[in-house]
């Protein structure tokens, strides 16, 4: 079935709204974090456990299910929900984000992006219909359109080319999108410069998109930059629709977007960080690589209740991470999703209170400490 969303509440003091999506029987309230599996799974953890944690959306990188195993294999499958074997929402990102990582500016061109294959070197071009095709035969019950992702910082002149390449690739993927089961979104670009987000945001709006997506942030820009080019773009979206910020984790980040009208959020930091012995906690982040941590036998957090920290101690976690054994890393990938997972509930219940200001302020205290500034 068709995911639905609802708004149910907006702030009387910032952007922030609180929402309802129904999709399959289920009620998943926003804001939002989505877990990211990029090989239709999350790393090192399971989708019953994903559920478990209190998931909603998960997330799946339409440029690396192409390449392996190929989207006619998933489409064989029944779809991505039936390959992972998953019932709750997915979404798959456009591959736009790879041109920005793996594509040279010579190699974008308006027809599409040549680049080569991260595993074979094999010559690959992929274009905004391409993008559809492929997201459509995944499955998934969010698509993204095919857009390009310009580094920070950019020439004006540069980013107002981008801007029309990508409205323009909106439009074509558009054209050929006729899944009546998936929502596709439009995605705002324009870098910093104020008026370029308003100008991709107005048009996206009148191309009439399922949902909205702000792109081009995460990509090397200061936290204060970053919200200015968010709040450049949300505050010209429809209120009745969803609105995703791509590639955005960092615990601040969730409070200070939502403030700025954001729904969905989706990062691949906890996972990662887990990988490399990283934990979030109340009072900060921790490296359980750290040897004081040799003989503390004491939970990574002793106000969580996940998994992770109701039966296990840093003191094990850290001997997990020294051997190099796989099940440290899930055991702090559960903790760090139930982390920011638990972070949304927080600041989902400071929307309804209309406190998520002073919740952000007495958060910035206790994870960054005195003297924290935006960087």
């Amino acid at each position: 079935m068709k995911l639905e969303y609802t708004l149910m509440q907006k702030s009387k003091r910032n952007m922030a709204r609180l929402g309802e999506i129904l999709y399959n029987g289920k009620v998943y309230k926003t804001p939002m974090f989505m877990p990211v599996g990029t090989n239709a799974t999350v790393k090192t953890l399971s989708p019953e456990e994903i559920k478990e944690m209190g998931c909603g959306i998960i997330l799946a990188n339409t440029y690396h299910l192409w390449l392996r195993p190929g989207e006619d294999i998933v489409k064989k499958a029944g779809g991505l929900h039936k390959f992972m074997n998953y019932d709750g929402p997915i979404l798959t990102d456009s591959g736009g984000y790879q041109v920005f990582s793996l594509a040279h500016p010579k190699d974008i061109t308006e027809e599409g992006v040549h680049f080569k294959n991260h595993e074979n070197g094999d010559q690959l071009f992929l274009t905004p219909e391409k993008s559809i095709e492929i997201q459509q035969k995944l499955g998934s019950d969010i698509m993204m359109s095919f857009d390009e992702c310009v580094k920070w910082p950019s020439s004006r002149e540069y980013v107002l080319n981008s801007v029309e390449r990508t409205l323009n690739w909106a439009r074509r993927g558009k054209e050929v999108f006729t899944s009546k089961d998936q929502m596709l979104f439009g995605i705002v670009q324009g870098g910093e410069y104020e008026d370029l987000r308003k100008h991709c945001a107005e048009e996206l709006v009148k191309m009439n998109f399922d949902g909205y997506s702000v792109g081009g942030t995460s990509v090397g820009e200061d936290k204060p930059t970053m919200y200015k080019m968010v709040s450049y773009a949300t505050k010209y979206l429809p209120e009745d629709k969803l609105r995703y910020l791509m590639g955005v984790g960092d615990p601040i980040d969730l409070i200070e977007n939502v403030m700025r009208g954001i729904d969905l959020f989706d990062c691949v930091s906890p996972t990662r960080l887990a990988r490399h012995g990283h934990a979030y906690t109340k009072n900060g982040k921790i490296n359980l690589k750290n040897s004081k941590y040799k003989e503390d036998f004491t939970p990574v957090d002793k106000e969580c209740s996940c998994y992770a920290c109701k039966n296990y101690t840093k003191a094990y976690i850290h001997h997990l991470i020294a051997a190099q054994e796989t099940f440290g890393a899930r055991l702090l990938s559960i903790h760090n999703i139930t982390f920011l997972t638990n972070l949304m509930a927080l600041i989902r219940e400071n929307i309804a209170n209309d406190t998520l200001e002073e919740f952000r302020d007495k958060f910035i205290l206790e994870y960054y400490g005195e003297g924290y500034e935006y960087k």
